[in-house]
């Protein structure tokens, strides 16, 4: 069974930071999986922020978030954090932990994501 666990989402003005991270049950750096962050604004689709593809040997970022937010991961905690640098209002969404199985993973869309954290909200002020 695979469990995902996130958290670290708060409320910062707009040039702030945030790290989220993600607790997981899979071997974050087995090749079989992709872990990644999406978010979600109410009345819009799940939007795809960043993920580790197939244990690391590739990385994604979203062109809103490139530059500004970085992807690590710690494989003795099985953790994967996301560090949120000079935040945007538009940034603000609730922010989802993600897991699914390689290469399905990288076709497009949410729904190739089979396995969700609980969520958490990130808040940008201006």
């Amino acid at each position: 069974q695979v469990h995902l666990v996130d958290s670290g989402g708060g409320s910062v003005q707009a040039g702030g930071s945030l790290r989220l991270s993600c607790e997981t049950s899979i071997v974050i750096d087995d090749g079989r999986w992709c872990i990644g962050w999406f978010r979600q604004v109410p009345g819009k689709e799940r939007e795809r922020v960043a993920a580790v593809y197939a244990g690391g040997s590739d990385l994604f970022y979203s062109e809103s978030v490139k530059g500004r937010f970085t992807l690590s991961q710690d494989t003795a905690k099985n953790t994967l954090y996301l560090q949120m640098d000079s935040l945007k209002p538009e940034d603000t969404a609730m922010y989802y932990c993600a897991a699914g199985q390689f290469p399905r993973c990288l076709r497009k869309g949410a729904d190739v994501f089979g396995y969700w954290g609980q969520g958490t909200q990130v808040t940008v002020s201006s």
